[in-house]
């Protein structure tokens, strides 16, 4: 484990606190995030973890600096699955543009919150039983599975057991009333579906939460360098959403890149659980060879996706062509 300095800590903490309150003062107007607030706000988010990033190379030295960069990208890539399951609730729901940031920014709250949780009983885990890490490496296994079958697709937000929990727990209405989670009908409070939009967030998150936690544990088991990591990738979600909101069906390949990201992790932790339980002459893969590698799948999903589109996104293409 790491020595982590207690002002580190306290750094990151204010870090993430103050970003939060930006963010949330700058969109307390209701309307449309556009690409260009999106980009200069994903910029903003980036721009923000890549500065900690130096910070923690500084202060803690190169190994973890590389080991933190490494599992944010990571979290990342891993985080574009996200978007495509924020798409389908937003569609699912039919929750206006206008709504979509304020249900992302509570997102990001729960998950900062139950990603820190997952982390936390990971890395006591992984410190504790180093053979848990087989377990994790079948979890990444069976989500590279999953992707490339395509069985993804088939989560109904609808039906997650956090909404339905929610609609037993209290009475929820058709419509929306602007961004209130709550509202009084007949003298009681009923909730609108902007807040079962939440529920079904919060629920996805956790799904993902199967895959993110497994995969970052790969890169390091110091919680100082995997906490933050996702925290700094998770704040910039929601930006990142809105930036590829209209582009997502384009990147048809890098749901298979993150496949393979995800199984060259699995590999990585048996190899390191290997090294530590049976043989130190059993190889693991150095932090900046996952760094290498996990650009250069996401660069080859995205340059891929771009040079063979789709049959959908040239059909889109020419029927907007016929538009015009």
């Amino acid at each position: 484990m790491l020595d982590v300095p207690f002002w580190l800590w306290a750094a990151f903490a204010v870090t993430v606190v103050v970003s939060l309150t930006v963010d949330l003062l700058a969109h307390r107007d209701t309307h449309v995030i556009g690409f260009k607030e999106a980009a200069a706000w994903s910029a903003v988010w980036v721009g923000l973890a890549l500065v900690f990033g130096a910070i923690v190379f500084l202060v803690l030295g190169t190994t973890p600096g590389v080991d933190y960069t490494t599992a944010w990208l990571l979290e990342k890539s891993l985080s574009v699955d996200n978007l495509f399951v924020f798409a389908l609730i937003f569609a699912y729901f039919k929750v206006p543009r206008a709504y979509q940031h304020r249900v992302l920014f509570f997102g990001v709250i729960g998950a900062l919150v139950f990603r820190g949780l997952f982390l936390a009983a990971g890395v006591a885990l992984v410190n504790r039983f180093t053979a848990v890490l087989f377990a994790f490496a079948a979890v990444l296994f069976y989500s590279t599975y999953k992707i490339l079958k395509e069985e993804e697709g088939s989560f109904d937000p609808g039906s997650s057991i956090a909404v339905r929990l929610l609609r037993k727990v209290v009475p929820v209405r058709d419509e929306y009333a602007g961004m209130k989670f709550f509202v009084k009908e007949a003298g009681k409070r009923v909730a609108t579906p902007l807040l079962a939009v939440v529920a079904a967030i919060e629920a996805a998150d956790l799904i993902f939460a199967l895959d993110s936690v497994p995969a970052v544990l790969a890169v390091s088991d110091d919680a100082f360098i995997v906490y933050s990591s996702n925290a700094f990738a998770i704040l910039g979600l929601r930006a990142l959403y809105f930036l590829l909101a209209g582009l997502l069906d384009r990147f048809h390949h890098l749901s298979k890149g993150i496949a393979l990201i995800l199984f060259f992790i699995g590999v990585k932790l048996i190899l390191q659980a290997s090294h530590k339980l049976f043989s130190s002459s059993i190889p693991e893969i150095p932090s900046p060879i996952s760094l290498a590698v996990i650009v250069t799948i996401l660069a080859a999903s995205v340059l891929l996706s771009i040079r063979r589109p789709s049959s959908a996104t040239t059909q889109k293409t020419r029927d907007s062509g016929d538009d015009d």
